[in-house]
């Protein structure tokens, strides 16, 4: 696994990297307050099963650019995600959203659907709508920085209490107020206010996913975008399928890398239903 600054189009992001170049690709995107290296479970695991894997920091997140003049909306980085699949050389991928980053993914297989050979969903917002009290807590949470709001946030999104460690908790705090992320916070605390449902593309989504493989991956204690939306995404999505990862909350592919990986890698295989493990569910 490698990290490196990369340079797409006026802005910069931060790649990390693993497996061959030329093989097929697994792109990874986080979701709002995250950054790649939420992946970092998940990245070496995917790359053994012969993939190149890259995860990418979202414009205002993590090392990339920050600052009042950077877009922060799923439009936005719809159009961010599609530079930097050019400026990797990555002609078709899988694409593998989480959250917010989901909602991104789910956009991008929508108006990019050549570049698209599947689909993963993990807890992603933008299939149905999440409804005024709903965005109006993710705005809040967005902008909520300070330490203990780190820490709150963290114990919401993480089901064990023991992943959630002080050195965690303090880096999460350090990045996420260094320079320019409380403006591009605010800006994406906005768009998700007031804006977010207006961009939701399940419908658009339920006319590719009979042929586009679909992948709906939920925890069964996330909080922040529940189980309710993933059983009813997977019924919007004609052959989707879903698998729910118990004592895992909204971040499951974290949580439970090793079965997130079985399962995402039985997927691509067409074998999905052939990692047996407790806690792991798969629905229809």
């Amino acid at each position: 696994m490698i990290s490196y600054p990369l340079r797409v189009a006026d802005l910069t992001t931060r790649v990390i990297e693993a497996g061959h170049r030329e093989a097929p690709a697994i792109v990874l995107v986080h979701g709002t307050g995250g950054r790649a290296d939420r992946w970092t479970r998940n990245i070496d695991g995917l790359a053994a099963a012969g993939r190149r894997v890259c995860a990418f920091d979202l414009p205002g997140h993590g090392f990339a650019s920050k600052g009042e003049e950077v877009e922060c909306s799923v439009p936005a980085y719809r159009t961010f995600l599609t530079r930097f699949l050019d400026a990797m050389k990555i002609d078709k991928a899988v694409i593998v959203g989480t959250s917010l980053g989901g909602h991104v993914v789910a956009s991008f297989a929508c108006e990019h659907p050549a570049r698209v050979s599947a689909i993963v969903l993990s807890g992603s917002m933008g299939l149905v709508p999440l409804g005024a009290e709903a965005r109006s807590r993710v705005e809040a949470g967005a902008n909520n920085q300070s330490y203990e709001g780190v820490k709150a946030k963290l114990a919401r999104v993480i089901f064990d209490p023991a992943l959630v460690t002080q050195n965690f908790i303090d880096e999460e705090f350090l990045v996420n107020n260094s320079a320019g992320s409380k403006e591009s916070f605010a800006t994406l605390g906005r768009y998700i206010g007031r804006h977010l449902d207006e961009d939701v593309v399940g419908e658009r989504l339920a006319q590719l996913s009979a042929t586009l493989p679909t992948l709906l991956v939920w925890g069964a204690e996330d909080k922040t975008v529940p189980l309710a939306v993933g059983e009813a995404a997977v019924k919007l999505l004609p052959g989707a399928r879903l698998v729910v990862l118990q004592k895992a909350a909204h971040t499951s592919y974290y949580e439970r890398p090793a079965d997130f990986n079985a399962v995402l890698v039985d997927f691509l295989a067409g074998k999905l239903g052939r990692h047996e493990a407790e806690g792991v569910e798969y629905r229809a």
